[in-house]
């Protein structure tokens, strides 16, 4: 699975890991986030998000 970087602050959402401050268990995929995911970090939306 790809890691995603958000454009607004450089968090880099990993599936493995999930988003535990956001209740996203490990092995989500970033396009299974909902689309009210957020970022953890600086609160930006998901369209903010870059693949690498």
């Amino acid at each position: 699975m790809s890691k995603y970087r958000c454009t607004v602050c450089g968090y880099v959402y990993d599936p493995k890991d999930g988003d535990p401050a956001g209740n996203v268990e490990p092995g989500t995929a970033f396009d299974d986030l909902t689309e009210e995911w957020q970022c953890p970090k600086c609160h930006a939306p998901k369209e903010m998000f870059v693949k690498f």
